[in-house]
């Protein structure tokens, strides 16, 4: 059983919704984002997906695009965020997914990144702008190194091409709640439990629903609909917020612990409601 198979086993068994949580490698620089995955692990994140900065997102918004110049200035690549994953990895139990674009990966090569990804202790990839479709080749370099390929679905997925990702992937579906790019917003998608009910219908893959989740009541939420939230662009706003500062970690770990009804507050100055953490990313 794969550490994100046993992750969403843990929740099923303890009745709950899981919580991914997405940073950006290298924001606010490389040295801290070791320290960063171990506070999310110790705060009780149940996925941790690690995204690998990219010079031309597509479907990234502002806060992320931010977060990836700054990685990229600071000299992260893909080498470096695996040397990085490998350095962490005995001291952070949550599976941990790379989320990528293909152009670094595709520079590596396909089977070199995934012998190098398993060795270093990643559990799975997504790839952004490879489609299903498309996917057979990185797909079998994957499964060859025991990683799991997990797929997007947004709300123009067809039915059949859900269930065609349903059975090409492993460990989870990544369901867009909303047509767009990245970002934090005040409440969940109208049509999110329609859309998940097609997903179920089409694949028995565990679900997990990300864009514009960023305070506890979108994480309960989900719990009607999916068996696990993401939450990014908000936890990223934290990392830029605090910086390359002694307060990072400490403001990364009390987020985190709030999104999960911990009852610490918020993460960010001014307490539990993050006043303006939505107003950023629009």
């Amino acid at each position: 059983m794969s550490r994100i198979d046993a992750a969403f086993g843990r929740m099923r068994e303890e009745r709950r919704v899981g919580l991914v949580t997405y940073v950006t490698a290298g924001d606010p620089a490389l040295a801290r984002t070791a320290d960063i995955l171990r506070a999310l692990d110790r705060a009780g994140a149940d996925v941790i997906e690690v995204g690998v900065p990219f010079s031309d997102p597509l479907a990234d918004g502002p806060v992320i695009q931010r977060a990836c110049e700054r990685a990229l200035a600071g000299g992260a690549t893909l080498d470096r965020i695996l040397e990085v994953i490998r350095e962490a990895r005995p001291s952070v139990r949550a599976p941990i997914v790379l989320f990528s674009y293909a152009n670094p990966i595709y520079r590596m090569g396909f089977a070199t990144f995934a012998a190098r990804a398993a060795a270093a202790g990643v559990d799975g990839l997504l790839t952004l702008d490879i489609p299903v479709e498309e996917a057979g080749p990185i797909r079998a370099a994957l499964l060859d190194h025991g990683l799991d390929p997990i797929y997007l679905l947004s709300p123009t997925t067809t039915p059949a091409r859900a269930r065609q990702a349903g059975e090409l992937g492993r460990g989870f579906l990544y369901l867009i709640s909303r047509a767009g790019v990245t970002g934090a917003r005040d409440s969940l998608a109208a049509g999110l439990p329609a859309m998940a009910a097609r997903v179920r219908e089409a694949s028995r893959l565990p679900l997990a629903v990300g864009f514009g989740l960023s305070r506890p009541e979108h994480v309960r939420a989900v719990a009607d609909v999916a068996d696990a939230a993401v939450v990014g662009s908000a936890l990223v706003s934290v990392i830029a917020d605090a910086g390359d500062t002694p307060d990072l970690v400490p403001r990364v770990e009390h987020y985190v612990r709030w999104l999960r009804g911990d009852g610490t507050g918020g993460g960010l100055p001014g307490g539990p409601g993050g006043d303006t953490l939505q107003e950023r990313e629009c």
